[in-house]
């Protein structure tokens, strides 16, 4: 069966983890996702990734971060732009998600940044997610 959405999926498997409370998950690796989990683990929403070969694509596995209270980190995951609707701003229109408090997710023709980077950047593009 073929995936339509391969980094929605990619969220739901987070969002499902985390929710579980699990240590760690593991997701299908492409370029893009990969991207995705460097900028989950530099803005410190996850430990850390890895990337496992294995004898078809690899996989990326993500540890999940978790506070004293064992809660998750990551609070909401929410995919903005999907296949059937693509999602683009201009520099201008950056949003911000939770006044700051959370990540925009955005593909710019310069790569895959966060809303701040972009702004900085002053380069707009597709949002791929909101992660707060």
């Amino acid at each position: 069966m073929s995936m339509t959405d391969p980094i929605a999926d990619m969220l739901t498997r987070v969002r499902n983890a985390c929710k579980a409370g699990h240590k760690k998950v593991d997701v299908p690796a492409s370029r893009i996702k990969r991207e995705i989990a460097r900028i989950l683990a530099e803005c410190k929403l996850i430990n850390n990734y890895t990337y496992v070969e294995d004898s078809r694509q690899g996989y990326l596995r993500l540890y999940l971060k978790y506070d004293v209270n064992e809660e998750s980190v990551i609070q909401g995951l929410q995919r903005v732009s999907k296949p059937g609707l693509r999602r683009y701003v201009i520099k201008k229109e950056i949003p911000r998600v939770l006044n700051g408090l959370g990540i925009a997710i955005l593909s710019t023709p310069q790569g895959i940044k966060t809303d701040d980077e972009s702004r900085t950047a002053g380069v707009g593009g597709e949002v791929l997610c909101y992660v707060w």
